[in-house]
């Protein structure tokens, strides 16, 4: 039997743990198979950064070529994988190649989540890959206009970054308010007052039902009639987790891969890690899939360590970041089921607002907000871990100084 450990999915995840096998004393070979051609990198970037033009995709590279090369680890890019046997332990390349394996550890991300509407449109794009912004940047000059379909976090820093480089935008929301899945009506209407404040047009409760072109122009037909006239369109509607490979060979999984507290599959010689998990959360008492850096990232380097015999459990507080124009929104564990919002801080003031949002449920810290307030995001971690009790009283003090949120 092979002693080698073979990875698919050559993103945060996938580099994470082929890294991490290495220090926790894998000795066999390693391949890290992606299907891009790039080196891996970082994708926050790329509605921030990158698509701002401040950051070149060499620049976001995760790791240099020559460490890959240092750690004896096989760096297979542009490579699909397209078949899993789990009785012979081998996966089948698209090229027809088989690799054997010792163990398998499934990194496969996620994929945009299509709009149904724009299919076949030329001047549509989505923000996922390195080769997604390449193709959006011809459209990218001062004065022309933008419809963004998505009010979710990737839609707004697209918007952030095409504001900023002169672009006129538009942003349509289906639900009633932007962010509506993932925070309070307080920090949406902090966020949309962002946004239009730098000439951002913000439609919430707006259904687009076709989208034509007409000439150049882009012409996007919603309910009740409204019409937006565009010289191209983001879409950011969510993503998808990519679980067909895993499901193909038989591993358990519907929303996502599912994994227990040690990131191992239903399939003891396959782990997986990353966006494409289902993983129970303790913290929560639910199984969870998390589309995060920090998730990918320190749910790696537990498989990896699970993957050499050890059994460490994985619960890590959730925290996600978003930059939009000069401010960074920190948020800290999931906030669906509060039944309290605590506001320590003004809301008011755009780019130059500091405040932080707590979240409660049944008295118990389940998450927690912030815009420069880095003190509050770092405690809250804490706190939610702890399922700490905390009084409004406490949180909402501003002479209390976050350290002492737990004692006081």
């Amino acid at each position: 039997m092979s002693e080698a450990c073979i990875i698919v999915g050559a993103s945060h995840a996938g580099v994470s743990l082929a890294l991490q096998l290495r220090r926790e004393g894998w000795v066999g070979p390693i391949t890290l198979i992606g299907d891009e051609a790039e080196l891996p990198y970082h994708r926050p970037p790329l509605s921030k950064e990158h698509l701002a033009g401040e950051k070149s995709l060499d620049a976001m590279q995760l790791r240099p070529a020559k460490l890959y090369e240092d750690n004896n680890i096989e760096l297979l890019l542009a490579t699909r994988v397209t078949d899993i046997d789990r009785e012979a332990r081998t996966v089948t390349l698209k090229i027809g190649r088989k690799l054997e394996y010792k163990k398998l550890a499934l990194c496969t991300g996620a994929s945009v989540r299509k709009f149904a509407p724009a299919e076949g449109v030329e001047n549509v794009h989505y923000i996922r890959t390195a080769q997604d912004i390449a193709r959006l940047e011809p459209q990218i000059e001062e004065g022309r206009r933008a419809v963004i379909v998505g009010g979710g976090y990737i839609g707004l820093e697209a918007a952030a970054a095409l504001t900023q480089r002169g672009v006129r935008v538009t942003v349509l929301e289906m639900s009633d308010r932007i962010l509506q899945r993932v925070t309070s009506p307080a920090m949406s209407a902090y966020i949309q007052s962002l946004h239009k404040s730098f000439g951002v047009q913000i439609y919430t409760g707006i259904e687009v039902v076709s989208i034509r072109e007409q000439g150049e122009e882009t012409l996007v037909c919603c309910t009740e009639g409204q019409q937006f006239e565009a010289d191209f369109l983001v879409v950011g509607i969510g993503v998808l987790p990519n679980t067909g490979l895993a499901m193909s060979a038989g591993i358990e999984g519907e929303s996502g891969i599912q994994v227990n507290e040690y990131g191992q599959t239903s399939d003891e010689h396959v782990y997986a890690a990353g966006d494409c998990t289902l993983h129970p959360s303790h913290i929560y008492g639910r199984s969870i899939r998390l589309e995060s850096v920090p998730n990918a990232n320190d749910q790696a380097r537990v498989v990896a360590a699970n993957m050499c015999g050890k059994q460490q459990v994985y619960d890590a507080v959730p925290w996600f970041w978003s930059d939009q124009y000069s401010i960074k929104l920190q948020m800290a564990g999931l906030s669906a089921g509060y039944d309290q919002l605590v506001a320590r801080g003004g809301l008011q003031g755009g780019v130059e607002a500091s405040f932080a949002l707590f979240y409660l449920k049944e008295g118990v810290l389940i998450a927690a907000d912030g815009v420069a307030r880095p003190k509050e995001f770092m405690i809250s971690k804490q706190l939610i871990k702890a399922r700490a009790r905390i009084t409004a009283e406490v949180l909402e003090n501003e002479d209390i100084e976050p350290v002492n949120f737990a004692a006081s």
